[in-house]
């Protein structure tokens, strides 16, 4: 049998070798459109993630600052002592003195024992205290001596203040709005400190505010 007709006994086409497949101009349209729609899905996850991580950190700081700034007034507040203490000028001031919230000018000033040294200063035990609300801040000036001293810069305990109230409470349990006793070594038994400050949030979200009540 000659050469020629062998091939078809094997039933191979005489034509030529069968053409290669591959991918056609839609089909890989729909797979770049498919992997495309994944891509961005993926994005859009981990963005919303980034942002969650992001508004959890941030409430996280904001909550150190307020239990610091918790921490600050009770510490201050417990260790009140009646000490008569001098202004810069001279002139004595009682005790303690405290006022309704108001901007710009001393909410509480008296004077604190337990002064901690931790890094073996000469100053004494005693330091007198001084609590201001400006610019949305409030703000406590602790001087370097009871009598007489020039206030030192402020030091911030809570930021974006938008409200504040304080009452005081005398010896007939009756709750006051300011503290100005005839005596002046008379303290209150408690303070009622109320903060209202805004919240903390990332970009584009809804604005919020939150009440910090404190009672010493």
């Amino acid at each position: 049998m000659s050469d020629r007709c062998r091939p078809a006994e094997h039933g191979l086409s005489v034509s030529g070798s069968s053409p290669e497949h591959g991918f056609t101009l839609i089909e890989l349209l729909v797979a770049v459109l498919i992997f495309a729609m994944l891509a961005t899905t993926g994005v859009i996850l981990l963005r919303s993630s980034v942002d969650g991580q992001a508004a959890v950190r941030t409430h996280l700081d904001a909550l150190a600052d307020v239990q610091r700034g918790i921490a600050t007034l009770d510490a201050d507040l417990a260790q009140a002592t009646p000490r008569i203490s001098r202004t810069q000028a001279g002139t004595l001031a009682p005790a303690f003195f405290g006022r309704a919230a108001q901007k710009d000018e001393p909410l509480m000033q008296f004077v604190r024992a337990g002064w901690s040294n931790p890094g073996t200063l000469r100053h004494p035990g005693l330091q007198k205290v001084e609590y201001w609300w400006r610019e949305g801040r409030l703000e406590r000036v602790g001087y370097l001596a009871v009598d007489g001293a020039s206030p030192p810069e402020p030091a911030t305990l809570f930021r974006d203040v938008t409200a504040l109230k304080l009452r005081y409470r005398g010896p007939d349990g009756a709750w006051l709005e300011r503290w100005a006793p005839q005596k002046p070594l008379d303290m209150p038994s408690a303070v009622l400190f109320l903060v209202g400050a805004s919240l903390p949030l990332p970009s584009g979200a809804a604005p919020a505010s939150g009440v910090l009540a404190n009672g010493v």
